[in-house]
């Protein structure tokens, strides 16, 4: 398909006017529609990344769209400090279809997550005179790129060249509760875990570890923080992955899905922490915006009425199904795992190679750590689009297999 020539929307890093942050993969993509994606030059992709589990309802989803499309002709920004009444139903419809009573909105899943780590501080220290501030999280863990957030993630990677760090965070490794229970002190403000680590390997926390990390919740007076960035909107086959569970956090986050591709975040939390949260506790200037609580309605609106966690519980149970049955007892494959829609091949070495050449021919997938396929469809996925999907990671994983071998 020509990738490595340079083409029109791709420009030279000593070219570019950006800071290189990212390590962009050679292709300038400018069309999307369900789950498919075109480049510039004309070129098709099945998109099993999602913008990493952002487009849950696929490309460009009808409703969404067009409601967005209403508000822009009415009203785009004022402020939060005027009652804005689309975030009021934007929040509405949040706390209606889950266990929280109160919503924050922000405009990022960094934001948000920044929002429940300063909450769970001031509602221990102002509401409760604690004067707790510590927040125990996991290794492997990812929850931001802020100050605060890439410290409380378990990945040294992500914190390299930012020292001094913050103060107040510990992380201890996912399933050992020995180590947990030894990390809590009278400084302890809350824990903070995934449902699924997707960043750090598409890891589904265990549901013994979880019940007793809500236990040493109860018994130290701490606040559970989950954080749903990734794993909410519908991605695991429940709306909020902590369902699954069947546990009531004290807070949790959202963003990536919550939008449809436009960039908003949220912090739920549960009725007695708004005494924490009062007027200029905390704040935000496009958090909430008539134009992001416009997206944020119809894409809860779009979830709800068309039963859209149970599709991706259904296609998720059809992938794995698939997965194992094409892969299962390969040598090159260790394990297959997930939740929903959230899936992950663990590989016996670095898959980086294998993403290059699914994207050589037309399959976007992309990595959770080294050895790690992850695969994000959108929620709406058929099952031709997944046996699409599945028999090119197969070929290549063949095809890589042969090489090695020969």
């Amino acid at each position: 398909m020509g990738k490595e020539t340079a083409v029109s929307g791709i420009v030279a890093a000593n070219e570019s006017s950006l800071f290189q942050t990212y390590a962009r993969y050679p292709i300038a993509l400018v069309k999307g529609e369900g789950s498919w994606l075109w480049d510039d030059q004309g070129n098709k992709y099945l998109d099993f990344m999602a913008g990493l589990a952002v487009t849950n309802l696929g490309h460009a989803p009808v409703k969404v769209k067009e409601k967005l499309k209403a508000q822009l002709d009415e009203l785009w920004h004022v402020s939060n400090l005027f009652h804005i009444p689309g975030q009021e139903k934007a929040a509405a419809l949040l706390t209606a279809n889950t266990c929280a009573d109160a919503v924050f909105f922000c405009n990022s899943g960094a934001e948000a997550n920044e929002a429940a780590i300063k909450l769970a501080r001031r509602y221990h220290q102002k509401v409760k005179g604690t004067g707790r501030y510590e927040v125990i999280t996991f290794t492997q863990s990812f929850h931001g790129r802020t100050l605060a957030t890439l410290t409380a993630t378990g990945q040294d990677k992500v914190k390299e060249g930012f020292l001094p760090l913050p103060g107040g965070f510990k992380s201890v490794p996912l399933h050992d509760l020995p180590a947990l229970e030894a990390a809590i002190n009278n400084n302890t403000a809350a824990i903070m875990i995934e449902m699924v680590q997707a960043e750090g390997g598409v890891h589904p926390v265990e549901p013994e570890f979880l019940q007793a990390v809500t236990e040493l919740c109860k018994k130290h007076g701490l606040l559970l923080i989950v954080d749903e960035v990734q794993t909410g909107m519908g991605r695991t086959g429940k709306l909020f992955a902590h369902e699954h569970y069947g546990i009531e956090p004290d807070i949790f986050t959202v963003a990536k899905g919550l939008g449809s591709g436009f960039p908003v975040g949220a912090m739920l939390g549960k009725g007695y922490l708004r005494e924490a949260f009062t007027a200029g506790s905390h704040a935000t200037t496009f958090g909430g915006t008539p134009i992001a609580s416009s997206v944020i309605q119809a894409t809860i609106e779009t979830m709800i009425e068309d039963h859209v966690p149970q599709r991706a519980a259904d296609a998720g149970e059809y992938l794995m199904a698939k997965l194992n049955e094409s892969l299962g007892g390969h040598p090159f494959v260790k394990a297959i795992r997930g939740k929903g829609l959230l899936i992950g091949i663990e590989c016996a070495e670095p898959v980086g190679e294998l993403v290059l050449k699914g994207q050589s021919r037309g399959l976007l997938f992309v990595t959770a750590g080294p050895e790690v396929i992850r695969l994000l469809p959108n929620l709406y996925v058929t099952r031709q689009e997944i046996d699409q999907a599945v028999s090119i990671i197969t070929e290549l994983i063949h095809e890589h297999s042969a090489v090695q071998q020969a």
